[in-house]
């Protein structure tokens, strides 16, 4: 009997990406409540204990672990080095050019909106709606890469996808460190190299053979499902019911999807951008995101430590670590639902106007003088 799997899961706007990003969420929702029976199962046909009596059945290792849980970091390096190899050096250059500008975009928006948000609140550390400076910053300048990549992979062009290894600049909490005045001296090169190290390979294999590059082309599309479903399993929907941070983390997602996607669109028209598919693909919570105010409160004791900041100071940053992290939390999970809905969107809105997201700028106005002609 024929089940009509895909036909169904494309029906869905972006669904290729987004049905299993959130079958994975869910699965990992159940799994994370713990439940007797299903632990009790688990612990019957000899699955190790995650924790200390704590069984998950994403976490039951070998093969099965590496690919819906935690593999998803090389389900999308696979992915970039197939796309990668589509590209040739004129799309190169231009990646990194919307690189650029939606990394500088993102973050003087999450830096202002941080500072004027505290400010007008009268404490940079617990304004309007429980909001610190750190936990907006932290939230809007930090995007989401395997989301830009699988949204991108399927509605943009391939240097919207490759902009990504100039994007991967702000993952973590390097820019929140900065912003905070915390960073001393050490730049993150290393973060670009890692991610641009997998395009740059697969952009010179695919130039030097077209074999390679015909060979590489279904990986364009193949890993996106995977990478996605295990990026679902980092996230759990039962942060929704805490009262005391959703108010407050929907908030955040909703500027982070409004103001930095904005910016961005507002940026790229300045720069004659045709398709606006990556600004607003860029407008999204990062997971990892969830870690940063305890990164920050860690260098923050330190600079106590050395002498740079005062106890009482890095006390306050130690206070706010657990509800900014929460916060950012449900911010995380609303971009993730906000984000795919914005670039759908946007994409029917150009191709209304008869731009395809998934060409370049200058392909597009090749195809529009064509059509004048």
């Amino acid at each position: 009997m024929q089940v009509d799997i895909l036909k169904t899961v494309k029906k869905v706007p972006g669904g290729i990406m987004v049905v299993p990003l959130f079958f994975g969420a869910l699965l990992n929702t159940i799994d994370q409540m713990h439940l007797p029976f299903i632990m009790n199962f688990l612990k019957g046909i000899g699955v190790s204990p995650f924790k200390p009596g704590i069984y998950e059945f994403l976490r039951i290792g070998g093969f099965s672990e590496a690919l819906f849980k935690t593999g998803f970091l090389t389900l999308i390096a696979m992915f970039l080095f197939c796309a990668g190899s589509q590209m040739n050096l004129r799309v190169g250059g231009v990646a990194m050019k919307k690189g650029i500008i939606l990394t500088t975009s993102k973050y003087f928006v999450g830096l202002g909106l941080g500072f004027i948000w505290g400010y007008l609140s009268g404490d940079m550390f617990n304004g309007f709606l429980g909001l610190s400076a750190m936990a907006i910053i932290a939230a809007v300048t930090n995007g989401n890469g395997g989301m830009y990549g699988a949204l991108t992979g399927q509605f943009g062009s391939r240097s919207d996808l490759g902009a990504l290894s100039v994007l991967s600049l702000n993952d973590g909490p390097f820019f929140t460190l900065m912003a905070l005045g915390m960073l001393g001296s050490n730049f993150p090169w290393i973060a670009f190299v890692a991610v641009l190290l997998p395009i740059a390979l697969g952009m010179l294999f695919g130039n030097i053979d077209s074999d390679v590059r015909e060979f590489l082309r279904p990986g364009e599309t193949i890993p996106v499902p995977f990478f996605a479903f295990a990026l679902g399993t980092g996230m759990n929907l039962a942060t929704f019911f805490n009262p005391t941070v959703v108010v407050a983390g929907l908030a955040l997602g909703v500027m982070t999807v409004v103001l930095t996607g904005g910016a961005g669109v507002f940026w790229f028209w300045v720069f004659r951008e045709k398709s606006q598919i990556a600004p607003v693909a860029e407008a999204s919570t990062a997971g990892n995101a969830v870690g940063t105010p305890a990164a920050i409160a860690a260098a923050a004791a330190v600079a106590a430590g050395s002498g740079m900041m005062s106890a009482a100071e890095a006390k306050q940053y130690a206070d706010i670590a657990g509800i900014a992290a929460l916060q950012i939390s449900i911010s995380t999970l609303s971009t993730a639902i906000m984000c795919p809905i914005a670039v759908i969107l946007m994409d029917k809105w150009q191709r209304s106007r008869g731009i395809d997201g998934k060409l370049e700028s200058f392909e597009i106005s090749e195809a529009q003088a064509r059509q004048a002609a």
